[in-house]
């Protein structure tokens, strides 16, 4: 698989909001963590059900590969999100495969300065 052309076709997914195609690269029994969601979600029609109430009550984020990296069962991916009407954030994701869907999703997330 290659992890940058994959990295990239996800994070278009989060940047057009598009619930259907984004969880098409999560597998059902998924388990998905991030700032929001401190117990994590498993599943996938949790994560349907997280992303759908996020994406109607966020801004325009457009997310920017910025560097990926294999690791045992998966790989890291770093990226930046500029917010429309201002905000920047730069992320980073741990994304455990089961063939080419993710199992396990934990992202993490820090501003960065104006």
């Amino acid at each position: 698989m290659d992890i940058a052309d994959y990295n990239a076709r996800w994070l278009k997914a989060w940047t057009d909001k598009d619930v259907d195609r984004l969880c098409g690269f999560y597998a059902d029994d998924c388990v998905y963590r991030d700032p929001q969601t401190a117990g994590g979600l498993g599943g996938q029609a949790a994560l349907r059900s997280y992303l759908a109430g996020l994406f109607a009550a966020t801004p325009v984020m457009t997310y920017t590969p910025d560097e990926v990296w294999p690791i045992p069962g998966g790989f890291c991916g770093r990226w930046y999100c500029d917010i429309e009407g201002g905000g920047r954030l730069r992320g980073f994701d741990l994304v455990i495969l089961n063939g080419d869907r993710i199992a396990l999703n934990e992202v993490y997330i820090h501003q960065l300065p104006a």
